[in-house]
């Protein structure tokens, strides 16, 4: 039995899981761990594919609607014997055998999920059902990622687990934010009423090679607008603070939380904090001195302040993240230039 996170009690069902197949338990038969990968395409997504397929007793099967995501960042994979990719929206039933469901469909950007937030909703509520069904039918483990959107603006900084986040349930992001914890209640009422196992990651600001150029995030920002020589521009005030973590760390944070023995929910993010002026400094000092920095307005109920506290994850998780803002904005860099085919100058 997982032990439980700090907002739940352990009242889960003592009836056990079913088991896939027989063939799981025969003498002459190794079975590779079979991983669903929900939004697989997209940028953490595919990052964790790569990591997953690293380990040659993994079978890895991404189901992805490509939405946000996209089969370019799977490319290496395709035709691999150990790799399946299934054109899938979450919110149709998938039937399918696995043995462990890594569950991160979900548009993650503002830009996305202000497109059309009723898919937002929908993904994540009905998404989330149908692959907690998903994870009853075959007994598999599933880890959601959730997201530090569940603390909203927060009146506690920085925020560990145990706050219960001040979010407006009406705003234009409440289809992410509110979806989100919906989610989380979906996999703890699944956890107690059927015994699944589950696992819930709050991750916090990422960034890294494969992010959507356009996506409307302050870092893909910042860059391409370096890149392309355009002003950085900053959302007013420029003091508000976020976190952020670079991709492999993240992997590596989701992966020890799925195989470990805690329920969460864990905060998996970077605790280095930088305001919005420190963020369009630096990617300007690293990539394009000559780029001016200019004011634009926010948007609306965009939080202040944003850190993890991840003494959880230190405890639980023996994890912290090892890469430093300044180590991976050039690695970002070169994947953005590649993309944008505007090479360096020497």
């Amino acid at each position: 039995m997982a032990k439980e996170g700090s907002n739940g009690n352990s009242h889960a069902s003592t009836k056990p899981p079913p088991t896939p197949s027989p063939l799981r338990s025969a003498k002459f038969f190794q079975a590779n761990m079979r991983i669903l990968v929900t939004g697989g395409a997209g940028f953490i997504g595919s990052h964790l594919v790569d990591k997953l397929m690293e380990n040659e007793k993994n079978e890895v099967i991404v189901a992805d609607n490509y939405f946000t995501g996209s089969k370019d960042n799977l490319k290496k994979w395709i035709g691999h014997p150990r790799f399946e990719l299934i054109r899938h929206d979450v919110t149709e039933p998938l039937l399918i055998e696995v043995d462990q469901i890594y569950h991160l469909a979900c548009p993650a950007s503002p830009i996305f999920y202000k497109y059309n937030p009723v898919k937002t909703i929908k993904t994540n509520v009905i998404g989330t059902l149908n692959m907690l069904g998903l994870a009853k039918r075959v007994g598999a483990r599933i880890l959601l990622t959730s997201t530090s959107e569940v603390y909203g603006d927060p009146l506690i900084h920085p925020q560990d687990e145990s706050y219960w986040g001040n979010v407006n349930p009406i705003g234009v992001r409440s289809c992410y934010d509110e979806g989100k914890r919906v989610a989380e209640t979906l996999m703890f009422d699944y956890h107690r009423q059927h015994g699944i196992e589950i696992r819930i990651a709050r991750i916090f600001n990422t960034y890294g090679p494969r992010m959507n150029i356009d996506d409307g995030r302050v870092v893909s920002n910042f860059i391409a607008q370096a890149i392309r020589s355009e002003p950085l521009t900053v959302q007013a005030p420029g003091t508000q603070t976020r976190s952020f973590c670079y991709v492999s760390d993240m992997v590596d944070g989701l992966i020890r939380l799925m195989e470990g023995d805690n329920t969460g929910p864990i905060n998996i993010g970077n605790p280095g904090e930088f305001t919005m002026l420190e963020l369009a400094e630096t990617v300007k000092e690293l990539i394009n001195p000559g780029v001016e920095i200019i004011m634009v307005e926010n948007t609306p109920d965009d939080p202040r302040q944003r850190k993890p506290d991840i003494t959880k994850a230190k405890e639980l998780l023996s994890w912290e993240p090892k890469i430093k803002l300044r180590d991976g904005l050039p690695l970002m860099e070169d994947d953005f230039r590649t993309r944008l085919e505007v090479p360096r100058k020497n």
